[in-house]
């Protein structure tokens, strides 16, 4: 057997003791297939004397978490520290810089600086995997990358944020309202303090931004994700989904089109309502579903745990196991160099069906207001319901849905409404998945 890979960890949270433990726990299994032993060497995090419950006595220590980059007996950096800047992004440099492997959990520094990477790992012949960064123990990166390589893709699109799905369908199951649902979530672990960047959306979209480049070979383009988070989702909009047929999830999604003036990159991030016969419909909880529709190999779907030790774990010790391997390559599929440069996509010209929701004041006119609205920017409606009062409360909620036809027809109905004294509250749009 070859000698063993050996391997410096920056960060000792759940993830970089699981990678341990797991290590450890598999050591034959590992080592048989691929094809040689791979070791922990040196590991760095903030505080030495830490009770991790795993033995880290026998591994060498830096406090400057950079250090690992320049060690003659690391030959692979894991970066599982977080942070898309900072002493994340430095100790990336310092590995390519000090000619290492670089496998790291760290989205956000991926959607932000993965093509700085990936340039530095490509110029120095050396690994950059990142499997774990997007959907936690799902293998959807190594799946688009090798297992679609011969296909063109057409849409990419899921659910990838575990705590706004675990939110909804507690919500759905519960009858439950959001504050009171992200409070539970918190308090069991599925939510962080500040929450902020899964229930806007931003998480979801770090890794939609990989997903794209990888599946569509376009250049990293982060910053033209559209998102809107989960905040404004009413207990009522769930319970009347229901009642349409379908259910709401949290759906980053995206997809190159010919625009007038050539291919347009769109990505988005945003509720939705599902069909319950879509199979991202049954999808709860803090499980994460990926969809990927190729024009040889159909519709793809990739579920599984989208956090954890354990799941996270596992995707960081695949990539160990593929360097071992020898398996270098691309990290997004081709060498940056021929990634296409689009601009991002109008979405205006696209047809959906739409759920509208409006809080109204009870009071002849409401109705008539909305409609006129919907007639004047060429708004086919589908349905509308409108439930009554509760109590002594003055506000209804009526929901509409549309037929098919532009989204610029809705934005504009939405334009129209705007300033009305009718309404008590912002309008929620959410597009219907197709099916």
């Amino acid at each position: 057997m070859n000698a063993p890979l050996r391997i410096g960890i920056a960060g000792l949270g759940t993830v970089g003791a699981g990678v341990i433990r797991l290590l450890e726990t598999n050591r034959d299994l590992i080592a048989a297939r691929a094809g040689r032993a791979i070791e922990v060497t040196a590991v760095s995090a903030r505080e030495r004397g830490k009770d991790r419950g795993v033995d880290i006595s026998g591994f060498a220590w830096e406090d400057d978490m950079t250090a690992l980059g320049l060690r003659e007996d690391v030959d692979v950096v894991v970066e599982l520290v977080g942070g898309s800047d900072g002493p994340a992004l430095t100790l990336s440099r310092a590995a390519f810089k000090g000619g290492k492997g670089f496998v790291t959990a760290n989205k956000a520094m991926v959607a932000h600086h993965g093509l700085e990477l990936a340039e530095a790992a490509e110029a120095g012949g050396l690994a950059l995997k990142f499997e774990a960064a997007v959907a936690g123990g799902i293998p959807v990166v190594k799946g688009l990358r090798e297992g679609t390589s011969a296909n063109e893709l057409t849409k990419v699109y899921g659910i990838l944020n575990g705590t706004c799905n675990y939110i909804l369908t507690t919500m759905e199951s519960t009858g439950a309202d959001f504050a009171e649902t992200l409070s539970e979530a918190q308090a069991l672990g599925y939510a962080e303090a500040d929450p902020t960047f899964d229930i806007e959306g931003v998480d979801a979209a770090h890794k939609l931004a990989i997903l794209a480049t990888i599946g569509f070979g376009v250049e990293l383009d982060f910053a033209n994700v559209t998102t809107t988070g989960i905040v404004a989702v009413r207990a009522a909009d769930i319970a009347q989904a229901d009642a349409l047929g379908f259910v709401i999830r949290l759906i980053a999604e995206a997809d190159v089109q010919q625009d007038a003036d050539g291919p347009k990159l769109l990505q988005r991030v945003r509720p939705c309502l599902v069909a319950k016969d879509h199979p991202l419909a049954p999808v709860d909880g803090p499980t994460n579903a990926v969809v990927a529709e190729g024009n040889f190999a159909g519709r793809l779907l990739f579920q599984g745990a989208g956090a954890g030790d354990g799941p996270t774990a596992s995707a960081v010790v695949a990539d160990l196991i593929d360097i071992a391997r020898g398996d270098v390559g691309a990290p997004f599929s081709m060498p940056v160099t021929q990634l296409a440069s689009l601009g991002p996509a109008e979405p205006g010209g696209r047809t959906q069906r739409t759920y509208l929701r409006f809080t109204v004041n009870d009071r002849p006119g409401v109705l008539a207001e909305i409609t006129a609205a919907m007639r004047d920017a060429d708004v086919s409606i589908e349905s509308l319901i409108q439930q009554g009062r509760a109590g002594e409360d003055s506000e209804v909620l009526v929901a509409i849905v549309t037929h098919e036809g532009p989204e610029a027809n809705v934005v504009r109905a939405m334009e129209l409404l705007e300033g009305s004294d009718s309404l008590t509250g912002e309008p929620l749009v959410l597009p219907i998945l197709p099916s």
